[in-house]
């Protein structure tokens, strides 16, 4: 069994227990999530491709943890002009286990919207 995942505009292959690091998810370490951005599933020769995502469907993921990647150094140097700069930078990553794919997903609650007042009656004022 497998399914494709979308999570920060990134699209992943994963199949269960599968231990993958993605862009960071605001979650606490430990906690379980579903991801309802499934792309497609299948099994064995068997699959459903959604358009643009399986309705109804879920893969339920566990935050293992928090990690940064390894440090990037953007180097400018303009030379015979005594100029550079030299700047770091570390991605927040998240290390994420698949506990399940399939089920049902909860379809999340819809926003509330504010009722439209009914038009008043027009009255002519015929005195």
């Amino acid at each position: 069994m497998f399914a494709v995942i979308k999570i920060g505009g990134k699209q992943y292959r994963i199949a269960p227990n599968d231990t993958i690091t993605v862009g960071r998810i605001e979650a606490e370490q430990g906690s379980k999530i579903d991801i309802t951005d499934v792309i497609m599933h299948g099994n064995g020769d068997k699959f459903t491709v959604g358009a643009p995502v399986v309705e109804n469907f879920a893969v339920s993921v566990e935050i293992v943890e928090h990690v940064r990647g390894p440090k990037v150094i953007a180097f400018k140097k303009r030379r015979r002009q005594d100029s550079q700069r030299k700047r770091g930078h570390r991605q927040d990553h998240t290390v994420i286990r698949v506990v399940a794919i399939g089920g049902e997903s909860v379809e999340p609650k819809k926003k509330a919207t504010r009722a439209k007042a009914a038009p008043q009656a027009e009255t002519s004022a015929e005195a």
